[in-house]
């Protein structure tokens, strides 16, 4: 047999070395980083989502819960990974469009540090009561607002209940004791046990139990009233305007990640998005899919800081209230 001349010894190697080139980057896992435990409704998107994305973009895909710090915990080990897209931080709008102003030093830049890759749903937030409280209405709900000892919990201070009561409270002009939990779970179970009045979340965490019967949802904090709780009025129907609170989720990457494979990766999640899977989680849990490009989502968190930004500082909100 003749010796392969040194022409083709060197095609031989670099034919290999693409071989293994293709392999490795197949064999290489794309990381989804959420800020919140397992078992919530981000923890459950996110691992909706990724069982898809792996069908999108044949990588495995990894869920990595790294609660802490309001988000911040996730926001920097996603800020000090490689730009290489293999790793994203999917976050809600707390740590992106409401952080900036509730917290003067940020151990990161939410514009400066993260290139928006794609949006990936919308949430309206619901008010509801436990079954034993006596308003039955939103009307009864309201009413009793007059009488100054009224409480609402959220998921925390900063997050997107707390700034759907700080908006209730500014627009009927009455007043609420806030009462911020860690986190929306212990809210609702002291919702429904009637240690506190009531509760505002996200509507895809609050569907079990409303259909349970465990909560009454009163009133939704949104231009238009929710497809799963159809009978239920927004607040503008009920002559309180402009408490509109929307929790989207959405997946960033580190800011110097080429333009080109955040293009790439948006494709992908739209692609998820159309989804069977992604279109029944969406009629089960009353989240509403919003695909769209990276500069629209870009616009939408600057719009969101603005207007978060603005009512935190006109009602002097900060973490130690």
């Amino acid at each position: 047999m003749n010796k392969p001349s040194r022409l083709q010894q060197a095609a031989l190697a670099a034919a290999l070395s693409l071989t293994l080139g293709v392999a490795a980057a197949q064999s290489q896992s794309l990381n989804l980083v959420i800020a919140f435990p397992a078992g919530g409704p981000a923890d459950s998107l996110a691992r909706v989502v990724a069982a898809q994305l792996e069908k999108e973009t044949k990588q495995t895909v990894i869920v990595e819960n790294k609660p802490g710090g309001n988000g911040a915990v996730a926001a920097n080990y996603v800020n000090r990974s490689r730009p290489d897209g293999q790793t994203l931080f999917l976050s809600s709008v707390g740590a992106i469009s409401i952080n900036p102003g509730l917290y003067p030093k940020l151990t990161y830049d939410p514009v400066n540090d993260f290139a928006p890759v794609a949006m990936l749903i919308s949430t309206p937030e619901v008010l509801v009561v436990g079954e034993k409280h006596p308003a039955k209405t939103a009307r009864e709900f309201l009413d009793r607002l007059k009488e100054g000892k009224t409480t609402l919990a959220s998921s925390g201070i900063g997050s997107m209940p707390h700034m759907a009561i700080v908006q209730l409270k500014v627009s009927s002009r009455q007043p609420i004791m806030h009462v911020p939990y860690k986190g929306a779970a212990p809210a609702i179970t002291d919702t429904i046990g009637g240690q506190v009045d009531g509760f505002i979340g996200d509507i895809s965490g609050l569907v079990g139990n409303l259909k349970a019967g465990k909560l009454r949802a009163l009133a939704t904090a949104a231009p238009k009233r929710s497809a799963v709780v159809p009978d239920t009025p927004t607040f503008d129907e009920l002559g309180v305007p402009n408490v509109y609170a929307n929790n989207w989720y959405g997946v960033l990457a580190p800011k110097a990640t080429p333009k080109d494979k955040v293009d790439a990766l948006n494709a992908a999640f739209n692609r998820v998005l159309s989804s069977r899977e992604l279109k029944d989680y969406e009629a089960s849990t009353g989240a509403e899919l919003s695909p769209m490009s990276p500069e629209e989502f870009a616009r939408i968190i600057r719009t969101d800081t603005l207007k978060w930004g603005e009512l935190i500082k006109a009602e002097n909100i900060t973490v130690d209230e």
